[in-house]
């Protein structure tokens, strides 16, 4: 029997997450993600997938992020006609983002198209429509946590809790060939345990492959409850409102916006942080809200969080426009959670110059990303072509991460009572998993055990000894070289940068005739283009 594992993604960055299992009956696929990151990174997504996806007979998702999710309707798109099993969780989730995802597709390609049209460049397409991630919707399948599914002749898979966002799972996969069976455990995206809202993650005992996500496998976060968690939280609200201006809260839509109201509501009941309105502006949100809602009684939360007079859902974008004229005193959350598309992006042009104002970045934010480089300092930025100051108070908590950090991946493995032949380590950039590879043989692992694949990288799972293959796409070399796909910032965050730097320099210049030289003596350098000059 045929079997072997691709990565398609998430090796060397923390997106795209996307394994294929290859077997003489057809190929199974873990995840279909979409990229997020630098530009170059992002591009990926319009590309052709690197296998046949009428190929695909079915998909196993670990959970409803969009950077594990959020391909899926292209997928069916171009040919899958398969099941994509899920837990009921992720399933329920996906019903609101994948039709949100496909509006943002849709939106993003006009504007985008716009200014195509203004330059004299050609029109792109969207990678997918809401219509096409509608049919992927009707190929999601719901089961339980523990029941065995089988999804391909001599394959079935179990689903475990990862603890890590509503309906988040843990792959086991047993595969049969010949008589004996194996199991693959994909980890999926593990949580750090003590969460709101679930369980610790679980797993199965030794499993003969794992691979598994390092996300923070190079770090250490310190232990906290509850009431740790959400002290802090008051300090930056306080601070924030003692400013004088608006806390612009960044938030992934599934799961961290959850967790901010949870504990925003019990600092108001308990009188810690000023009665101020709070505007949830994100469609998806509120409605991924209203499907925790419906699983209240799986969250043990005591009463209904998400029902307060001063919280505001904002739905219309008219709504959302509305906000521009707040001066102060209130609380706006807004997806995504890295700043790279969505309302927040506009709600950033609006604040990010106001000095009186505050950003709190609550989650990830990967290498590349309007997010990061806010994280990182920087004085200005570029949203939607336009140069926009950054004078605004950047803050960062870290507390609301739903991933686990390098101890709590080591004790997840450890109770695993380790693996039969073999680790990949996946979902990190290259630091988290050089960092998590580095602590496992300290503790006394095999290093010819451990893996860090690359893109399109392929695993013979049938050797005794795996060998490395050369990373391919389906007709060619891989799509994208490894550092690439690792870099914080390429050549678009580069011209972004140098666009943001000249105008400083020109505003510099003492006078015009400087200005003018400056400029001649950057077009001196610059190759020839053909035809007549412009201006």
């Amino acid at each position: 029997m045929t079997l072997s594992l691709t990565f398609h993604g998430a090796v060397g960055t923390v997106t795209g997450s996307c394994f294929r299992i290859r077997t003489g009956d057809g190929d199974l696929l873990i995840d279909c993600g979409l990229f997020q990151g630098t530009k170059t990174v992002k591009e990926l997504n319009y590309r052709p997938f690197p296998f046949k996806p009428s190929a695909v007979k079915a998909v196993l998702l670990t959970h409803a992020h969009i950077d594990h999710s959020g391909l899926l309707p292209k997928l069916v798109r171009q040919g899958f006609k398969g099941r994509v099993h899920a837990t009921a969780g992720t399933a329920d989730l996906l019903a609101y983002m994948l039709p949100d995802s496909g509006y943002i597709q849709e939106t993003e390609v006009e504007r985008l198209n716009r200014r195509n049209r203004q330059r004299g460049r050609p029109a792109v397409e969207p990678i997918y429509t809401q219509a096409d991630a509608q049919a992927a919707i009707r190929r999601l399948h719901a089961v339980d946590y523990g029941e065995w599914v089988k999804v391909l002749p001599g394959i079935r898979a179990r689903f475990w809790q990862a603890g890590h966002i509503l309906g988040s799972a843990s792959v086991e996969l047993e595969v049969t060939r010949g008589g004996t069976a194996e199991t693959i455990l994909f980890s999926g995206d593990l949580g750090p345990g003590g969460k709101s809202f679930h369980a610790d993650a679980e797993g199965p005992p030794r499993p003969d492959w794992m691979v598994l996500e390092t996300t923070y496998g190079n770090r250490e976060r310190v232990e906290m409850g509850e009431a740790e968690r959400q002290a802090l939280l008051r300090d930056e609200v306080r601070a924030a409102l003692a400013a004088g201006g608006t806390l612009l809260i960044p938030a992934f839509a599934v799961e961290r916006t959850q967790e901010l109201l949870y504990d925003l509501h019990r600092l108001f009941d308990r009188g810690e942080i000023p009665m101020v309105d709070v505007f949830l502006d994100s469609p998806l949100a509120d409605a991924v809200t209203g499907v925790f809602r419906r699983h209240l009684g799986d969250l043990g939360t005591d009463g209904d969080p998400f029902a307060r007079t001063n919280l505001h859902r904002v739905r219309s974008v008219a709504e959302s426009q509305k906000l521009n004229a707040l001066k102060g005193g209130a609380i706006i959350m807004a997806a995504s959670g890295m700043c790279d598309a969505g309302r927040i992006r506009h709600h950033l042009k609006n604040h990010l110059w106001r000095p009186e104002d505050t950003v709190l970045l609550v989650g990830y934010q990967a290498p590349g990303t309007l997010g990061h480089l806010l994280q990182q300092g920087a004085a200005n930025v570029r949203i939607h072509g336009e140069e926009i100051a950054v004078r605004a108070h950047i803050r960062s908590l870290d507390v609301y991460s739903g991933h686990a950090d390098r101890s709590s991946l080591l004790a997840w493995v450890a109770a695993r009572q380790g693996v039969r032949r073999g680790l990949f380590l996946v979902h990190g950039e290259e630091e988290a998993r050089a960092g998590l590879r580095d602590a496992l043989v300290r503790r006394g692992w095999d290093p010819a055990l451990i893996r860090l694949p690359e893109l399109d990288e392929v695993a013979d799972l049938t050797a005794a000894t795996p060998a490395r293959t050369p990373a391919m796409a389906q007709d060619g070399p891989p799509r994208l070289e490894p550092e690439a796909v690792a870099a914080g910032r390429d050549w678009h965050n580069r011209y972004a940068a140098f666009l943001l730097d000249l105008h400083r320099a020109l505003d510099a210049a003492p006078d015009d005739a400087a200005r003018e030289a400056l400029l001649r003596g950057m077009g001196d350098r610059l190759p020839q283009a053909e035809g007549p000059p412009v201006g």
